[in-house]
């Protein structure tokens, strides 16, 4: 497979758990890939560890990931950033630049960066701009962050459009969890949030937010598929309530049952101070379920839009869209568009190496 003419990817990034839309975009580049014969390796740059398998290595240390990333033979580096832009990250941004007779590409997936601090002063004369000038391609999830590369000074021909979520054609030939199947069974209507535990997804206000519903909804529930920093908190903050049972902290589960849970709940909730453009949500709206999510200006159509932290305007969507549930429709084809674009795009650089793909 590691031959001359076979395209050699190796990406950088969070490999799940924990599922977020950062670890989603990764995992489907890499089946992508493999599906069509190409050699695609991950190098995982979190601090999850598991033993390393399927293409996939979980290095221990700053060290043992450039050791890695020197050692490994590739032809194309893709770096996926999400979140906030740490010196660390920026660090490893140049050392994938750096690398001799190699293509590097970023994708940057972090949709409130434009409107932070650091994105509204960014400017070509900063180390961040001399560093994203460095690779060779850049993938911005929205138009914002294209934008914002713009402004870093690196030159519009390298920077690309690329949405991260790849939709899928059917739900998992499979039950749910028995966690999961017997929260659904014991509550109605079930209310479902899929997303990363970070003070930025604003979860205290759906965990507010159900019991006020619950007093016209009685047997109404919340599950809250994920992980992350918050996850003790939020469970303190969930036995403190009266209606602690009726939350379901569930914690990371597989891909497969994240889409049965989205399939069979009655309102998927994407709460957040914020933003980008989730793939949890275009998977729900994939799936025909109605979705209540913050205004950041990059939601899809479909999506019943309220404002930042607005307790009010939450319980008011979600007791409107509960009093007249739509009809479930059908779920539209599933489209690998986006995933095929980035692969075009790793082409693209396979030709301005003079290899072939």
């Amino acid at each position: 497979m590691d031959n001359d003419t076979t395209m050699r990817v190796l990406q950088l990034g969070p490999y799940p758990p924990p599922h977020g839309g950062v670890q989603s975009n990764l995992v489907a580049i890499h089946r992508y890939l493999q599906k069509q014969g190409a050699s695609s390796r991950v190098i995982n740059i979190t601090r999850h560890r598991k033993p390393d398998g399927d293409g996939v290595y979980y290095p221990k240390g700053w060290s043992g990931l450039c050791r890695l990333l020197l050692r490994l033979r590739f032809d194309i580096v893709h770096l996926h950033i999400g979140g906030t832009l740490t010196p660390r990250l920026l660090a490893l941004s140049f050392l994938c630049c750096a690398i001799p007779g190699r293509r590097a590409v970023l994708t940057f997936h972090s949709g409130g960066y434009p409107s932070s601090k650091e994105g509204t002063h960014a400017h070509a004369r900063s180390l961040r701009g001399f560093v994203f000038r460095r690779f060779d391609r850049i993938i911005g999830v929205n138009p914002e962050i294209v934008r914002l590369f713009h402004r870093f000074g690196v030159k519009p021909e390298k920077v690309r459009l690329i949405q991260p979520h790849a939709l899928p054609s059917v739900l998992p030939a499979r039950n749910m969890s028995e966690q999961l199947k017997r929260f659904f069974e014991a509550h109605e209507p079930v209310l479902l949030t899929v997303g990363l535990l970070e003070p930025e997804y604003d979860l205290p206000l759906q965990i507010d937010a159900l019991g006020l519903v619950r007093r016209r909804h009685p047997k109404a529930g919340l599950a809250i598929i994920g992980s992350g920093s918050i996850e003790a908190e939020l469970g303190r903050l969930i036995t403190g309530t009266s209606y602690g049972p009726h939350v379901l902290l569930c914690g990371d589960v597989p891909h497969e049952d994240t889409l049965l849970a989205m399939s069979a709940c009655d309102l998927f909730l994407r709460t957040s101070i914020y933003d980008g453009d989730s793939v949890a949500v275009r998977e729900a709206i994939h799936l025909g379920v109605s979705v209540i999510a913050t205004d950041t200006g990059m939601r899809p159509a479909e999506v019943h839009l309220i404002g930042i932290s607005n307790p009010g305007e939450l319980v008011g969507a979600i007791e409107e869209l509960l009093s007249s549930p739509r009809e479930r429709r059908e779920s539209p084809p599933a489209s690998e568009e986006n995933i095929e674009a980035v692969v075009e795009l790793y082409r693209e650089l396979m030709h301005e190496m003079g290899k072939g793909a």
